[in-house]
């Protein structure tokens, strides 16, 4: 009986010693992104009768993840607006021109996140000021992360899958509306590296 009762309490010392003891908290990890395997792509109406898209194929930036502290985590990315990608060389030309991007006066476009809402376990609603042709306006991703892992080099990589929508007349970017639509979606693919 005795034995039992001392057994009991050496027990509950230990757990409470447990308990008192200072837990580990992983640092935050800043990720550089890995822009052969990062894109944004974005999609119109163009007059009812299609949805053409087109894509930016380089992107640069860092991604700062607390695993222990989502909300605490940020995202920096600049795209070249002449790496823009529609299938097409000659709208290239068009895109980049005056009526939309304008990549001679602004060959850059960028997003600086400003706040991270967790919505689950792996999805967030990432807010952000976007950059483009000068003018900086907030925008809204839905983000999943798909994965954090090995890849085949060894590096440690995550993966996320964002979408999102703006109005390109935001910009001064709106010629053609309403035919072609001002109404634009993005669909956003990211792996970034760990450093």
């Amino acid at each position: 009986m005795r034995y039992g009762l001392l057994k009991s309490a050496a027990l509950g010392l230990t757990l409470l010693a447990g308990s008192l003891a200072p837990t580990a908290f992983a640092a935050p990890v800043t990720y550089n992104l890995d822009d052969t395997h990062t894109e944004v792509v974005f999609s119109w109406s163009h007059f009812g009768f299609s949805n053409p898209t087109a894509k930016f194929q380089s992107a640069s930036g860092t991604l700062v993840l607390d695993q222990d502290n989502p909300a605490a985590s940020a995202v920096e990315v600049t795209f070249d607006i002449n790496s823009i990608n529609s299938g097409v060389p000659a709208f290239n030309d068009h895109l980049k021109s005056a009526d939309f991007f304008d990549a001679a006066q602004f060959p850059t476009a960028t997003f600086k996140s400003t706040k991270v809402d967790v919505t689950g376990a792996d999805t967030a609603k990432v807010t952000g000021d976007l950059t483009i042709k000068g003018v900086t306006k907030p925008i809204v991703l839905d983000v999943k992360l798909n994965k954090i892992g090995e890849n085949f080099k060894g590096q440690t990589v995550a993966g996320f899958s964002a979408k999102g929508e703006l109005k390109r007349s935001d910009f001064n970017a709106g010629a053609y509306a309403p035919g072609v639509s001002d109404e634009i979606k993005l669909k956003i693919t990211v792996e970034a590296i760990k450093q």
